[in-house]
Formats: C-alpha cells, sequence, structure tokens
C-alpha cells in the first residue's frame, strides 16, 4: 500500500487491526555504526506475520516479527537491540555492521488505534506531524511545533526530515511526501522530472501549450495543462514542495511566481540570466511585491557550476533544491 510516492507503512498496520488481522508497528529509533535503514523507517506485521515496510533491509526482520507475535499475544510494547554484523550488513549492500533499536507496539493494546487513525489522516491531508512516546512512561501522542513541551525540537525536526530522541522521548516524523512543480515542459524539464523522481520527488509539469506539455515528450508524467496560477492552486504548495519555472515568458511564469511567494514552498527557483531576472525582479516590485519576498527566488536557478547542457542545468537545480531542502 502507497499514498502517493511514499510508503503507507501507519495506514496498513491501521488496516489490518480494523480487519481483525492483528497488527503491530516496529520503527527504527536509534542506530549506531552503518545501519541498514534510518531511524524512522517502519515495518508493519499482522497477526499471521505478513509484513509491509522494512527496519533493516532483511537483517533482523525475522527476530523482529518473532517479537511482534508476542507483543500481539501479552498487547506489550518493547525496546529491541540489534547488532548488524560485517557479514549481514554486506549482504544488504553496507560496507560494515552496527546496531539499532526497534521500538515494537501492538497496534490496539500499545498504540490505541484513535492514535494511529489521527495519524493517518495527517498523513493522508498532507499535516506534518510528530509521533511522541515516551519510552519510559509509555505515553503517547501526536504534536507539531506549537507542542508546550518538545515543541521547538518538533520543528528542527520536521526542517531537518529526521526523527529521533529529545531525552526519554522517541519523535517520530512524519512529514508529506515531496513535490516538484515544473512550470514549462521544456527541454530542461524531461532531465529534471526524473532527477527529481530519483531524488523522492513526485514532479508535476505544467504549460498550457500543447506542443511543449505533449506526453509523447513526457510519457508517464504529470501534466496539467492550465495556466499555471490556475494549476499551481489545484496542486497545492506547502512547505515540502517546490516550485521551478523555466519558461522564460513572464505571462507564464510571472503567474507561477506570485502565487510561489505567496505559499510556504522550500524552494523557488526562475530559469534565466541575470538581466532576465533584474527585469522580472522590476516587474514584481512593480507589482508590490516587497524585496524581502522577492529574494527568496533563486535566480538564476540552479547552483553555479559552470553547466551547459539541459542535462546538467538539471543536475544544478537538482542539487540547490537539495541544498536548501536539508540546509536550509
Amino acid at each position: 500500500m502507497q499514498i502517493g510516492d511514499f510508503e503507507a507503512i501507519p495506514e496498513t498496520a491501521l488496516d489490518w487491526h480494523r480487519a481483525g488481522r492483528g497488527a503491530v508497528l516496529a520503527t527504527v529509533v536509534e542506530t549506531w555504526g552503518s545501519a541498514p535503514r534510518p531511524v524512522g523507517s517502519q515495518l508493519a506485521i499482522s497477526g499471521e506475520g505478513g509484513m509491509a515496510g522494512s527496519v533493516s533491509g532483511g537483517c533482523v526482520e525475522g527476530a523482529v516479527i518473532a517479537e511482534a507475535l508476542e507483543a500481539l499475544a501479552d498487547g506489550k510494547p518493547r525496546m529491541l537491540e540489534f547488532g548488524v554484523s560485517d557479514d549481514d550488513a554486506f549482504a544488504v549492500g553496507l560496507a560494515c555492521g552496527g546496531r539499532i533499536r526497534v521500538l515494537v507496539e501492538p497496534v490496539g493494546a500499545a498504540l490505541p488505534e484513535p492514535l494511529l487513525a489521527d495519524l493517518a489522516a495527517a498523513r493522508a491531508e498532507r499535516r506534518a506531524v510528530a509521533y511522541v512516546v515516551n519510552t519510559e512512561s509509555w505515553a503517547r501522542r501526536l504534536a507539531g511545533p506549537d507542542d508546550p513541551a518538545l515543541g521547538p525540537q518538533i520543528a528542527d525536526r520536521l526542517r531537518a526530515d529526521r526523527s529521533g530522541f529529545e531525552g526519554n522521548a522517541f519523535i517520530g516524523i512524519h512529514n508529506p511526501p515531496l513535490r516538484m512543480a515544473i512550470v514549462g515542459a521544456v527541454h530542461i524539464a524531461q532531465p529534471l522530472v526524473q532527477m527529481a523522481r530519483l531524488a523522492g520527488f513526485a514532479p508535476t509539469l505544467i504549460d498550457p501549450r500543447p506542443a511543449f506539455g505533449a506526453l509523447d515528450r513526457f510519457p508517464g508524467e504529470v501534466i496539467l495543462d492550465d495556466w499555471p496560477d490556475a494549476a499551481l492552486a489545484h496542486h497545492g504548495l506547502d512547505a515540502r514542495t517546490a516550485v521551478v519555472t523555466l519558461t522564460h515568458d513572464p505571462k507564464l511564469d510571472d503567474p507561477a511566481i506570485l502565487a510561489a511567494l505567496d505559499s510556504d514552498v522550500f524552494y523557488l527557483g526562475c530559469l534565466g540570466s541575470t538581466r532576465t531576472h533584474a527585469k522580472r525582479v522590476e516587474r514584481l516590485r512593480g507589482a508590490g511585491i516587497p524585496d524581502d519576498r522577492i529574494a527568496r527566488i533563486h535566480a538564476p536557478v540552479g547552483l553555479n557550476i559552470g553547466a551547459k547542457s539541459p542535462a546538467e542545468i538539471a543536475v544544478s537545480i537538482m542539487a540547490q533544491i537539495i541544498e536548501r531542502l536539508r540546509k536550509g
């Protein structure tokens, strides 16, 4: 089961529980050394031993499933710790071993169904949320940056997309999937949509010109053929979305830029030379956009790596987007 381009592990566990099959949610909460899967990775286990997701790439799943079935029987959560040997690590593509801790929570008995349902609803609505569990008291809740106890830490972890411990509390980050809206189905967009998908983004092309946004030029891609401002309103803009404009045409680029500047997108990049951008800035100022908002635009778009070909320019754009996402 998937939602968009990310695995719907909590949703799978909820479905199994509601269907009477029993369900356990296992989460990587800590790692040392070369761990096969990052903190926050999850595995759902059904009462029949079915599984979805992964906590180790295969090296400890068998042991986690056995513990999960025991947790279903006694209704108690548990914290497991495993060492991943060098041989096992090599088998799943790592150079050396490490250690991982895995939190195992039976749904219903330990992890309340309403809480899991609220988590699934937040994920479906693209609301960033943290699942907080105190590993001493086993108290659980959903929280955000306004949380009275851990608000600043949760805000930092949401920005960094990083689950982990704050004292005795494990904070599991559930951010919406990353998206990229590309305005202008031009040559550069062809390698950019492929690179975006490889980097974990769901790309959407926006171009009202039939000759550009043709399916034979972008087979299998999502293409919106409306004007950019209307298309972006339909697409939705939030803090997990990057917007790139590539048309060079103010009639198409400017409405998209205005929409992006009026949103929480984490990245806005616009193709064009320094001179082109200077003219763009003049138009935006003329439209009453203050300089501090205009400064959010990355232009000329992409890192300055001397890129020349469409594919190289796409690399520079993708690198700048990731830099902005990870470094802020």
